[in-house]
């Protein structure tokens, strides 16, 4: 089985930081992509940053400039560095991971629970 875990979520003022990370756990053969998604109160789900395995990237507009992903590949996690953090950030943050699971394996896709991260004065 193979879990993802976020964490570091929370209340941070207009302007603040947050860093989110996500551990990937189990049996774990390789992971391609990894996402970072977000989904605000009455939206759709969004992709917000994916960073391959090779380490290139891709952000939303929104957050260009602001939001940086990265990955540690010797932990299995992904990072989520979030600057100048604004209202319309507020959303329930979810790891997403493109994982095999053994050497025979396709890549599945997988979800983490989701961390909550609210910006407010």
């Amino acid at each position: 089985q193979v879990q993802l875990v976020e964490s570091g979520g929370g209340l941070v003022q207009p302007g603040g930081s947050l860093r989110l990370s996500c551990a990937a756990s189990g049996s774990i053969f390789s992971i391609g992509g990894m996402n970072w998604y977000r989904q605000a109160p009455g939206k759709e789900r969004a992709l917000v940053a994916r960073i391959e395995s090779g380490g290139s990237t891709n952000y939303a507009d929104s957050v260009k400039g602001r939001f940086t992903i990265s990955r540690d590949n010797a932990k299995n996690t992904v990072y989520l560095q979030m600057n100048s953090l604004k209202p319309e950030d507020t959303a329930v943050y979810y790891c997403n991971a493109d994982i095999k699971r053994n050497v025979h394996d396709y890549l599945n896709n997988y979800w983490g629970q989701g961390t909550q991260v609210t910006v407010s004065s």
